[in-house]
């Protein structure tokens, strides 16, 4: 709901520092690598319940999701990117690994430290996993079929209240709250799942 505004207030600062980080030894992919292995950081430090780290380790890991990007565009722009979609794929396949590890190591860490139970996190993942497969299955034919959504992004994205920016809100959430974190996971299974079954109806009315 909220990556749009987000995304366009946020594109200067990005740019900027990917500027200043554009150098011939860091590359997007190694940008969204380092990514991915803070996001598993986080993660583990949750399971830990070391929830400070968590969460430092979780907003620099999305900051570094950010950069990717930003970096790609750069120096596509000035002539020295690669036009591969090898990219595009490595990060959106690192941003499942990372949500669905975070939700486990918050899990892991309430359940350890305040004895939060285990089912409301279940609930989160198998609406992430509907939610996963609508947009990627209508990414998947409307590329085939010439009806992509173009908003910039790698993959044709069907935007609805649960994006990006939200998720990545409540992950930080649960995290600072960790003691109200499974009930925080319910009311987002909750938003998630609307927001799956909008994708759905979307898509199979896109692609009609």
């Amino acid at each position: 709901m909220l990556d749009r505004s987000l995304r366009a207030a946020l594109s200067g600062p990005l740019e900027a520092v990917a500027a200043a980080l554009d150098r011939p030894f860091l590359t997007p992919d190694r940008l969204t690598v380092a990514g991915l292995v803070l996001g598993l950081a986080s993660a583990g430090a949750a399971a830990a319940q070391w929830w400070a780290a968590a969460v430092v380790l979780w907003l620099v890991s999305r900051v570094a999701d950010g950069l990717d990007g930003a970096l790609a565009r750069r120096r596509r722009a000035r002539g020295r990117g690669n036009d591969s979609e090898a990219g595009g794929f490595l990060d959106i396949a690192a941003d499942f690994v990372v949500y669905g590890a975070g939700v486990f190591g918050v899990a892991w860490g309430a359940s350890a430290a305040y004895g939060a139970p285990w089912w409301p996190f279940l609930l989160v993942l198998l609406t992430y996993y509907v939610n996963g497969t609508a947009f990627l299955a209508f990414s998947s034919i409307a590329e085939r079929t010439g009806r992509q959504v173009d908003d910039g992004r790698s993959l044709s994205f069907l935007g609805r209240i649960a994006e990006g920016t939200e998720t990545i809100a409540v992950h930080t959430l649960w995290l600072i709250l960790p003691f109200w974190a499974w009930q925080i996971a319910l009311v987002w299974s909750l938003f998630v799942a609307v927001s799956a079954v909008q994708r759905i109806v979307a898509g199979y009315r896109l692609l009609r």
